[in-house]
Protein backbone atom coordinates (compact mmCIF):
# COMPACT_ATOMS: atom_id res chain seq x y z
CA UNK A 1 0.00 0.00 0.00
CA UNK A 2 1.19 3.72 -0.97
CA UNK A 3 2.81 4.96 2.37
CA UNK A 4 1.45 8.32 1.79
CA UNK A 5 -2.37 6.47 2.50
CA UNK A 6 -0.26 4.67 5.31
CA UNK A 7 0.68 8.16 6.88
CA UNK A 8 -2.85 9.61 6.78
CA UNK A 9 -4.89 6.24 8.07
CA UNK A 10 -2.43 4.40 10.10
CA UNK A 11 -5.64 3.27 12.94
CA UNK A 12 -7.26 1.71 10.37
CA UNK A 13 -4.17 -0.40 9.08
CA UNK A 14 -4.15 -1.71 12.75
CA UNK A 15 -6.51 -4.51 12.41
CA UNK A 16 -4.87 -5.62 9.30
CA UNK A 17 -0.99 -5.73 10.63
CA UNK A 18 -2.45 -7.53 13.32
CA UNK A 19 -3.89 -10.43 11.87
CA UNK A 20 -1.56 -10.52 8.64
CA UNK A 21 1.32 -10.26 10.35
CA UNK A 22 1.34 -14.43 10.72
CA UNK A 23 1.05 -14.44 6.94
CA UNK A 24 3.74 -11.81 6.58
CA UNK A 25 6.40 -13.62 8.81
CA UNK A 26 5.56 -17.11 7.02
CA UNK A 27 5.52 -15.28 3.58
CA UNK A 28 9.37 -14.15 4.71
CA UNK A 29 10.50 -17.72 5.52
CA UNK A 30 10.98 -16.75 9.18
CA UNK A 31 12.41 -19.92 11.10
CA UNK A 32 10.45 -21.90 13.24
CA UNK A 33 11.94 -20.66 16.18
CA UNK A 34 11.77 -17.68 16.25
CA UNK A 35 8.14 -17.43 14.82
CA UNK A 36 6.85 -16.23 18.22
CA UNK A 37 9.60 -13.58 19.29
CA UNK A 38 9.06 -12.09 16.03
CA UNK A 39 4.92 -12.38 16.06
CA UNK A 40 5.03 -10.54 19.47
CA UNK A 41 7.80 -7.80 18.39
CA UNK A 42 6.01 -6.94 15.14
CA UNK A 43 2.39 -7.18 16.34
CA UNK A 44 3.16 -4.67 19.29
CA UNK A 45 5.32 -2.14 16.60
CA UNK A 46 2.84 -1.98 14.46
CA UNK A 47 1.05 0.19 17.54
CA UNK A 48 3.51 2.47 17.21
CA UNK A 49 3.89 3.38 13.70
CA UNK A 50 1.20 6.21 13.79
CA UNK A 51 3.11 8.29 16.35
CA UNK A 52 6.33 7.91 14.12
CA UNK A 53 4.89 8.70 11.04
CA UNK A 54 3.33 11.84 12.85
CA UNK A 55 6.51 12.56 14.12
CA UNK A 56 8.37 12.44 11.14
CA UNK A 57 5.71 15.07 9.20
CA UNK A 58 6.19 17.35 12.32
CA UNK A 59 9.88 17.36 12.58
CA UNK A 60 9.94 17.81 8.46
CA UNK A 61 7.83 20.83 8.80
CA UNK A 62 10.08 22.64 11.33
CA UNK A 63 12.93 22.21 9.62
CA UNK A 64 10.95 23.07 6.58
CA UNK A 65 10.59 26.55 8.19
CA UNK A 66 14.33 26.81 8.97
CA UNK A 67 14.29 25.08 12.53
CA UNK A 68 16.82 22.50 13.02
CA UNK A 69 17.42 21.94 16.53
CA UNK A 70 13.71 21.73 17.87
CA UNK A 71 13.64 18.19 15.75
CA UNK A 72 16.87 17.14 16.96
CA UNK A 73 16.29 17.35 20.71
CA UNK A 74 12.97 15.65 20.18
CA UNK A 75 14.56 12.68 18.41
CA UNK A 76 17.20 12.65 21.11
CA UNK A 77 14.75 12.32 23.68
CA UNK A 78 12.83 9.40 21.52
CA UNK A 79 15.97 7.15 21.26
CA UNK A 80 17.42 8.19 25.09
CA UNK A 81 13.92 6.73 26.01
CA UNK A 82 13.57 3.81 23.96
CA UNK A 83 17.02 2.67 25.11
CA UNK A 84 16.70 3.36 28.29
CA UNK A 85 13.50 1.27 28.38
CA UNK A 86 14.35 -1.27 26.15
CA UNK A 87 16.04 -3.53 28.91
CA UNK A 88 13.29 -2.25 31.97
CA UNK A 89 10.82 -3.62 29.73
CA UNK A 90 12.54 -7.07 28.80
CA UNK A 91 13.26 -8.27 31.82
CA UNK A 92 10.73 -6.50 33.92
CA UNK A 93 12.70 -4.18 36.10
CA UNK A 94 11.30 -2.35 38.74
CA UNK A 95 6.97 -2.88 38.70
CA UNK A 96 7.52 -3.18 34.86
CA UNK A 97 6.10 -6.46 33.49
CA UNK A 98 8.81 -9.03 31.64
CA UNK A 99 7.60 -8.79 27.87
CA UNK A 100 10.91 -10.55 26.30
CA UNK A 101 11.12 -9.37 22.67
CA UNK A 102 7.85 -7.64 23.01
CA UNK A 103 9.41 -5.02 25.50
CA UNK A 104 11.76 -3.64 22.88
CA UNK A 105 8.88 -2.75 20.74
CA UNK A 106 6.72 -1.79 23.80
CA UNK A 107 9.83 0.61 24.54
CA UNK A 108 9.67 2.04 20.92
CA UNK A 109 6.11 2.98 21.47
CA UNK A 110 6.48 4.60 24.56
CA UNK A 111 9.31 6.71 23.56
CA UNK A 112 7.94 8.18 20.24
CA UNK A 113 4.50 8.91 21.75
CA UNK A 114 5.99 10.80 24.39
CA UNK A 115 8.30 12.56 22.30
CA UNK A 116 4.86 12.91 19.95
CA UNK A 117 3.36 14.86 22.73
CA UNK A 118 6.17 16.35 24.06
CA UNK A 119 6.81 18.23 20.66
CA UNK A 120 3.11 19.07 20.00
CA UNK A 121 3.00 20.59 23.58
CA UNK A 122 6.52 22.96 22.68
CA UNK A 123 5.10 23.88 19.48
CA UNK A 124 2.15 25.48 21.58
CA UNK A 125 4.22 26.45 23.92
CA UNK A 126 6.81 28.41 22.55
CA UNK A 127 4.61 29.72 19.24
CA UNK A 128 6.18 28.23 16.35
CA UNK A 129 5.08 28.45 12.98
CA UNK A 130 3.09 25.21 13.21
CA UNK A 131 1.02 25.67 15.95
CA UNK A 132 -2.46 26.70 14.77
CA UNK A 133 -5.35 28.13 16.63
CA UNK A 134 -8.91 29.97 15.83
CA UNK A 135 -9.08 30.37 12.47
CA UNK A 136 -5.90 28.79 11.64
CA UNK A 137 -7.30 25.14 11.84
CA UNK A 138 -8.74 25.98 8.85
CA UNK A 139 -5.67 24.83 7.48
CA UNK A 140 -6.17 21.15 8.38
CA UNK A 141 -8.90 20.65 5.33
CA UNK A 142 -7.79 19.89 2.13
CA UNK A 143 -6.81 22.30 -0.33
CA UNK A 144 -7.24 20.67 -3.77
CA UNK A 145 -4.84 23.19 -5.49
CA UNK A 146 -1.90 22.04 -2.62
CA UNK A 147 -2.99 18.68 -2.51
CA UNK A 148 -2.34 17.86 -6.26
CA UNK A 149 1.04 19.25 -5.83
CA UNK A 150 1.90 16.96 -2.78
CA UNK A 151 0.25 14.15 -4.42
CA UNK A 152 2.21 14.68 -7.59
CA UNK A 153 5.68 15.21 -5.39
CA UNK A 154 4.89 12.53 -2.65
CA UNK A 155 3.93 9.58 -5.60
CA UNK A 156 7.24 8.61 -6.37
CA UNK A 157 8.62 9.30 -2.58
CA UNK A 158 5.14 6.76 -1.39
CA UNK A 159 6.34 4.51 -4.50
CA UNK A 160 10.18 4.76 -3.63
CA UNK A 161 9.31 3.55 0.00
CA UNK A 162 7.30 0.36 -1.30
CA UNK A 163 10.42 -0.28 -3.18
CA UNK A 164 12.94 -0.18 -0.56
CA UNK A 165 10.30 -1.63 1.91
CA UNK A 166 10.01 -5.06 -0.79
CA UNK A 167 13.24 -5.15 -1.65
CA UNK A 168 14.39 -5.35 1.99
CA UNK A 169 11.42 -8.15 2.54
CA UNK A 170 12.65 -10.30 -0.07
CA UNK A 171 16.59 -9.84 1.51
CA UNK A 172 14.97 -10.93 4.68
CA UNK A 173 13.36 -13.50 3.08
CA UNK A 174 17.06 -15.00 1.50
CA UNK A 175 18.71 -14.34 4.74
CA UNK A 176 16.24 -16.26 6.63
CA UNK A 177 17.17 -19.41 4.65
CA UNK A 178 20.51 -19.22 5.87
CA UNK A 179 19.71 -20.48 9.56
CA UNK A 180 18.60 -19.13 12.54
CA UNK A 181 22.21 -18.09 13.47
CA UNK A 182 22.52 -15.41 10.50
CA UNK A 183 19.30 -14.46 10.11
CA UNK A 184 20.06 -13.10 14.32
CA UNK A 185 23.33 -11.91 13.17
CA UNK A 186 21.48 -10.10 10.10
CA UNK A 187 19.27 -8.92 12.90
CA UNK A 188 21.82 -7.38 14.50
CA UNK A 189 23.93 -5.90 11.83
CA UNK A 190 20.40 -4.24 11.24
CA UNK A 191 20.23 -2.68 14.35
CA UNK A 192 24.25 -1.62 14.01
CA UNK A 193 23.71 0.39 10.57
CA UNK A 194 20.39 2.22 11.80
CA UNK A 195 23.22 3.92 13.55
CA UNK A 196 25.42 4.14 10.71
CA UNK A 197 23.30 5.63 8.89
CA UNK A 198 21.72 8.24 10.78
CA UNK A 199 24.59 10.80 9.81
CA UNK A 200 24.08 10.11 6.46
CA UNK A 201 19.79 10.67 6.88
CA UNK A 202 20.24 13.91 8.88
CA UNK A 203 23.11 15.67 6.50
CA UNK A 204 20.25 14.85 3.52
CA UNK A 205 17.46 16.55 5.42
CA UNK A 206 19.55 19.14 6.34
CA UNK A 207 20.39 19.66 2.91
CA UNK A 208 17.48 19.28 1.34
CA UNK A 209 15.85 21.78 3.62
CA UNK A 210 18.88 24.51 2.55
CA UNK A 211 19.02 23.75 -0.75
CA UNK A 212 15.16 24.84 -1.15
CA UNK A 213 15.60 27.93 0.32
CA UNK A 214 18.41 29.03 -1.77
CA UNK A 215 16.97 27.68 -5.06
CA UNK A 216 13.58 29.68 -4.33
CA UNK A 217 15.84 32.09 -3.85
CA UNK A 218 18.01 31.75 -7.16
CA UNK A 219 21.12 31.46 -5.41
CA UNK A 220 22.14 28.55 -7.22
CA UNK A 221 25.73 28.83 -6.18
CA UNK A 222 24.71 28.19 -2.74
CA UNK A 223 23.04 25.26 -3.67
CA UNK A 224 26.47 23.52 -5.12
CA UNK A 225 28.38 24.63 -2.05
CA UNK A 226 25.57 23.15 0.34
CA UNK A 227 25.79 19.95 -1.84
CA UNK A 228 29.85 19.86 -1.46
CA UNK A 229 29.82 20.27 2.22
CA UNK A 230 27.14 17.92 2.68
CA UNK A 231 29.18 15.23 1.00
CA UNK A 232 31.99 15.88 2.74
CA UNK A 233 30.56 15.97 6.23
CA UNK A 234 28.78 12.94 5.21
CA UNK A 235 31.81 10.88 4.76
CA UNK A 236 33.93 12.26 7.25
CA UNK A 237 31.08 11.97 9.71
CA UNK A 238 30.10 8.05 8.45
CA UNK A 239 34.00 7.02 7.87
CA UNK A 240 34.92 7.99 11.38
CA UNK A 241 32.08 6.42 12.79
CA UNK A 242 32.70 3.05 10.25
CA UNK A 243 36.10 2.97 11.41
CA UNK A 244 35.63 3.11 15.57
CA UNK A 245 32.52 0.33 15.07
CA UNK A 246 35.02 -1.91 12.89
CA UNK A 247 37.98 -1.63 15.94
CA UNK A 248 35.37 -2.24 18.07
CA UNK A 249 33.23 -4.71 16.73
CA UNK A 250 33.26 -7.55 19.06
CA UNK A 251 32.65 -5.45 21.96
CA UNK A 252 29.91 -3.59 20.28
CA UNK A 253 28.03 -6.73 18.51
CA UNK A 254 28.16 -8.34 21.87
CA UNK A 255 25.91 -5.65 22.92
CA UNK A 256 22.92 -6.89 21.27
CA UNK A 257 23.95 -11.23 21.55
CA UNK A 258 26.14 -11.80 23.98
CA UNK A 259 30.10 -12.35 23.83
CA UNK A 260 29.48 -15.97 23.69
CA UNK A 261 26.51 -16.37 20.84
CA UNK A 262 27.49 -18.49 17.74
CA UNK A 263 25.71 -15.54 15.68
CA UNK A 264 28.91 -13.19 16.37
CA UNK A 265 31.35 -14.26 14.35
CA UNK A 266 28.43 -14.02 11.44
CA UNK A 267 27.81 -10.48 12.63
CA UNK A 268 31.16 -9.61 12.06
CA UNK A 269 31.97 -10.80 9.10
CA UNK A 270 28.63 -9.04 7.72
CA UNK A 271 29.54 -5.80 9.47
CA UNK A 272 33.01 -5.87 7.69
CA UNK A 273 31.82 -6.54 4.62
CA UNK A 274 28.54 -4.42 3.71
CA UNK A 275 29.11 -1.72 6.52
CA UNK A 276 30.84 0.42 4.72
CA UNK A 277 28.85 1.11 2.05
CA UNK A 278 27.17 3.54 4.22
CA UNK A 279 29.98 6.09 2.74
CA UNK A 280 28.57 5.61 -0.74
CA UNK A 281 24.52 5.55 0.94
CA UNK A 282 25.58 8.91 2.31
CA UNK A 283 27.04 11.08 -0.97
CA UNK A 284 23.90 9.69 -2.67
CA UNK A 285 21.51 10.56 0.11
CA UNK A 286 22.83 14.08 0.05
CA UNK A 287 22.98 14.38 -3.72
CA UNK A 288 19.13 13.13 -3.88
CA UNK A 289 18.27 15.68 -1.48
CA UNK A 290 19.13 18.25 -3.46
CA UNK A 291 18.01 17.42 -6.94
CA UNK A 292 14.44 16.67 -4.68
CA UNK A 293 14.38 20.25 -3.00
CA UNK A 294 13.37 21.99 -6.39
CA UNK A 295 10.71 18.87 -7.28
CA UNK A 296 12.93 16.63 -9.16
CA UNK A 297 11.52 13.17 -7.45
CA UNK A 298 11.14 10.86 -10.18
CA UNK A 299 14.84 10.12 -11.51
CA UNK A 300 15.78 9.38 -7.95
CA UNK A 301 12.60 6.90 -7.60
CA UNK A 302 13.63 5.45 -10.80
CA UNK A 303 17.25 4.65 -9.84
CA UNK A 304 16.96 3.69 -6.22
CA UNK A 305 14.61 1.11 -8.09
CA UNK A 306 17.17 -0.06 -10.86
CA UNK A 307 19.51 -0.49 -7.57
CA UNK A 308 17.81 -2.42 -5.01
CA UNK A 309 15.57 -4.63 -7.86
CA UNK A 310 17.31 -5.55 -10.64
CA UNK A 311 20.57 -4.90 -10.03
CA UNK A 312 20.87 -6.26 -5.95
CA UNK A 313 19.12 -9.60 -7.19
CA UNK A 314 20.95 -9.85 -10.18
CA UNK A 315 24.15 -9.77 -8.63
CA UNK A 316 23.01 -11.90 -5.46
CA UNK A 317 21.38 -14.94 -7.76
CA UNK A 318 24.41 -14.70 -10.41
CA UNK A 319 26.79 -14.90 -7.68
CA UNK A 320 25.06 -17.07 -4.68
CA UNK A 321 26.79 -20.46 -6.54
CA UNK A 322 30.22 -19.42 -5.89
CA UNK A 323 30.08 -16.74 -2.71
CA UNK A 324 27.26 -18.40 -1.09
CA UNK A 325 26.03 -16.09 1.85
CA UNK A 326 28.68 -13.37 0.76
CA UNK A 327 26.29 -13.06 -2.42
CA UNK A 328 23.71 -11.46 -0.11
CA UNK A 329 26.18 -9.00 2.19
CA UNK A 330 28.12 -7.84 -0.78
CA UNK A 331 25.23 -7.27 -2.74
CA UNK A 332 25.02 -3.77 -0.04
CA UNK A 333 28.06 -1.91 -1.65
CA UNK A 334 27.11 -3.39 -5.25
CA UNK A 335 24.20 -1.84 -4.65
CA UNK A 336 25.37 1.57 -3.29
CA UNK A 337 28.42 2.15 -5.90
CA UNK A 338 26.26 1.63 -8.65
CA UNK A 339 23.39 3.63 -6.65
CA UNK A 340 25.93 6.21 -6.58
CA UNK A 341 26.89 6.50 -10.05
CA UNK A 342 23.51 7.02 -11.50
CA UNK A 343 23.23 9.43 -9.07
CA UNK A 344 26.22 11.73 -9.48
CA UNK A 345 25.54 11.21 -13.60
CA UNK A 346 21.94 12.74 -12.78
CA UNK A 347 23.11 15.73 -10.66
CA UNK A 348 26.23 16.75 -13.05
CA UNK A 349 23.18 16.53 -16.20
CA UNK A 350 22.06 19.19 -14.23
CA UNK A 351 18.32 18.54 -15.88
CA UNK A 352 17.03 18.47 -12.51
CA UNK A 353 17.46 22.55 -11.96
CA UNK A 354 14.12 22.48 -14.53
CA UNK A 355 12.21 20.91 -12.41
CA UNK A 356 9.47 23.30 -10.35
CA UNK A 357 7.71 22.79 -7.40
CA UNK A 358 3.72 24.28 -7.85
CA UNK A 359 3.76 28.02 -7.67
CA UNK A 360 -0.25 28.73 -8.64
CA UNK A 361 0.14 31.54 -6.15
CA UNK A 362 3.17 34.05 -6.29
CA UNK A 363 2.88 36.91 -3.64
CA UNK A 364 3.38 40.35 -4.58
CA UNK A 365 6.49 42.25 -4.01
CA UNK A 366 5.13 44.74 -1.33
CA UNK A 367 3.87 41.30 0.73
CA UNK A 368 7.46 40.09 -0.08
CA UNK A 369 8.78 43.63 1.59
CA UNK A 370 6.06 43.22 4.38
CA UNK A 371 7.44 39.23 5.24
CA UNK A 372 11.03 40.37 4.74
CA UNK A 373 10.61 43.15 7.07
CA UNK A 374 8.44 41.72 9.88
CA UNK A 375 9.64 40.99 13.25
CA UNK A 376 7.71 37.88 13.42
CA UNK A 377 7.27 34.91 11.79
CA UNK A 378 3.40 34.88 10.15
CA UNK A 379 2.53 31.56 11.75
CA UNK A 380 3.93 31.89 14.87
CA UNK A 381 7.87 32.64 16.62
CA UNK A 382 10.58 30.83 14.99
CA UNK A 383 12.17 30.15 18.78
CA UNK A 384 14.05 26.65 18.24
CA UNK A 385 14.60 24.98 21.49
CA UNK A 386 18.41 24.62 22.21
Amino acid sequence: MPARWFKSNPPMLLPVCWFGSPALLRLLATPGAVMPLALAYLRVIFFAMPAILILIVLMMGLRGSGDALTPMWFMILAVVLDSGLNPVFILGLGPAPKLGIAGSATATLIANYAALIGLIGYIYLKDLPLRLRGAELKYLWCDLGIARTIFAKGLPMGIQMIVISMSALALVGLVNREGVDTTAAFGVALQLWTYVQMPAMALGAAVSAMAAQNIGARQWDRVGRITRVGIVQSLLITGVLIVLLTLADRSVLSLFMGPDSPALPIARHVHLLATWNFLLFGVMMVLFATVRANGAVWAPLIILTIGLVPVRFGYIFATYGWLGADAIWTSFPVTSLINLAMAAAYYLNGSWRKARMSADAIPCEDECIEEAEATREPGGALNPAG
